[in-house]
């Protein structure tokens, strides 16, 4: 999942101050969305208006997930180590408390209780990802893992049994670490080491999966695992490491969708992308040119970075080099361009996407940098700070801003600059941090607000959104918070060995949005 511009650099304050801190937040919170609701009093998401008509009979009604945040079984039946095992047991000081997905939710064992929850919900589409190395314990396709072969045939087979389409990722985040004692994402080599496991997964899986990312969120692994060092593998090379692992992963990604296009396209029938996470970004002053222009270079190093290249040019934002060379140039680097070109020689980027897969979280005000002057990085490269309007709600997390007509503006923006492709809501959600409230209705209250601006962007601004997928079906390990934030609409229970899952009141009323969406749609059909 996303946790924006500051993902995961949050403060470990002591628990008793953060618990009164999260009660504040809630209560603050209570009443600013209190204040600006006007439709239902008690908070119940289920409104009779004619918002529940704008949705296609065919909208996809997802929640997601990826296979280390849930799966557990870290090392049982011959699945290899990734980079997250490596990096929570030798450098567990960057998670909180320690911290890892050793267990998690258990659902390598625990998948029949994760299919009713799915089907408690009403879903239409599940989004799961693939653990690279369960299937693939050396990364490569000469040593298959049969029995981490069974566990996804037994989780697609179901979710098809019982109606719900899977999206399947085939990496998030979770390389395996003989790759990356080859050299991880930086290597050259990585590109076609990816597309041989993609293959692989088209091979085994396709005809049967017909939703495919390929890769998630490539600027968090990028900045979050190779400039800040905070994600796995945890490394710190600033203004370099990021724009080689992003340049890698594009190149991958392209090489699979090919593949696909090439080897499966015309007997499987199915659609590929990679999903892009990206805040809604405005100038802080809309009057000021340099907050203009601040905002411009920050949506083209986030969004624009890996959305660019497929999209619109086959290249990266002009803004984006240009900017990195002018930094350059004034820090007395000689040594070439850090931000890599594409080879001729290799497979075009242009158009290796089937639909924008956007995970959205936030939004933020923009101003001109003041950050790093003299200092080669990827945010004195980017030159723009992201601020927190005051008028925002805050949610769980510092970073997370709620900002629900964010999402439909990023959705307009997205169909103006690229070309009206079709969009799936790939990641968005809603954090609690604190004591257990399985009343949440703070995030019932989110769950209305959001699901009624992606309607507005569909049909009065044109989007072509053909789907909602929810972060996340199940509280889980979240990264370096660990199991510190909270994002489900099923709360587990992480102190019991049976980890019980129990939905949240958000967790049934986005049921109950589901139902009332796809019941009306097929009245008036």
């Amino acid at each position: 999942m996303l946790h924006g511009q500051c993902r995961g650099q949050i403060d470990h304050v002591a628990p008793l101050t953060l618990t009164l801190a999260c009660l504040t937040i809630q209560y603050l919170f209570f009443f600013y969305m209190k204040a600006n609701r006007t439709n239902s009093p008690e908070w119940n998401c289920i409104h009779t208006n004619d918002s529940a008509t704008m949705f296609p009979t065919n909208f996809a009604w997802g929640a997601a997930t990826s296979a280390y945040q849930i799966e557990g079984g870290w090392d049982v039946d011959d699945k290899g180590p990734s980079i997250w095992d490596t990096f929570c047991h030798e450098g567990g000081r960057l998670v909180f408390e320690g911290q890892s997905g050793d267990v998690t939710c258990n659902s390598y064992e625990l998948w029949e209780e994760d299919l009713r929850c799915i089907r408690q919900l009403g879903l239409t589409h599940y989004r799961l990802s693939l653990s690279w190395s369960r299937l693939l314990p050396e990364g490569i396709t000469q040593h298959v893992n049969q029995k981490g072969l069974r566990y996804y045939n037994k989780v697609i087979n179901d979710l098809l049994a019982s109606d719900v389409l899977p999206m399947v990722t085939l990496y998030h985040f979770d390389l395996p670490q003989a790759l990356q004692d080859q050299g991880g994402w930086k290597s050259p080599e990585i590109a076609a080491i990816f597309d041989s496991y993609a293959r692989f997964c088209f091979e085994t899986f396709g005809d049967r999966v017909k939703l495919w990312i390929t890769l998630n969120e490539p600027y968090v692994c990028a900045k979050l695992g190779h400039e800040d060092g905070i994600f796995a593998p945890g490394v710190k090379e600033p203004g370099m490491a990021a724009y080689l692992v992003g340049h890698n992963m594009l190149r991958g990604h392209a090489r699979a969708w090919h593949s696909y296009n090439v080897l499966y396209r015309a007997k499987q029938g199915g659609s590929v992308s990679l999903a892009i996470n990206s805040d809604w970004a405005e100038p802080l002053d809309p009057a000021s040119p340099d907050d203009t222009a601040a905002t411009e270079r920050y949506l083209a190093f986030t969004l624009g970075w890996f959305a660019w290249p497929l999209f619109v040019t086959g290249d990266y934002p002009e803004v984006m080099r240009s900017s990195i060379e002018v930094r350059s140039k004034e820090l007395g680097y000689q040594e070439g361009s850090r931000l890599p070109r594409f080879s001729k020689d290799e497979p075009s980027l242009l158009g290796t996407a089937d639909f924008f897969a956007l995970n959205y979280y936030t939004s933020r005000r923009v101003k001109q940098g003041e950050c790093c002057p003299g200092v080669l990085g990827l945010k004195s490269d980017q030159d723009a700070e992201g601020v927190v309007d005051p008028s925002w709600p805050v949610c769980g997390v510092s970073w997370l801003a709620v900002v629900p007509d964010g999402l439909r503006k990023l959705l307009k923006y997205v169909k103006d600059t690229f070309n009206n492709p079709a969009v799936y809501i790939t990641e968005n959600g809603f954090s609690q941090v604190g004591p257990v409230d399985m009343e949440d209705v703070q995030r019932c209250g989110f769950y209305h607000d959001i699901i009624q601006e992606v309607a507005r962007a569909l049909r009065e601004d044109g989007v072509d959104v053909r789907g909602y997928f929810a972060w996340s079906l199940l509280d889980n390990f979240e990264w370096a918070d660990g199991f510190s934030v909270r994002f489900g609409l099923f709360h587990v229970d992480f102190s019991r060995p049976e980890r019980p899952r129990t939905a949240y009141r958000s967790g049934r009323e986005y049921a109950g949005i589901i139902s009332k969406y796809r019941s009306q749609t097929m009245v008036n059909t």
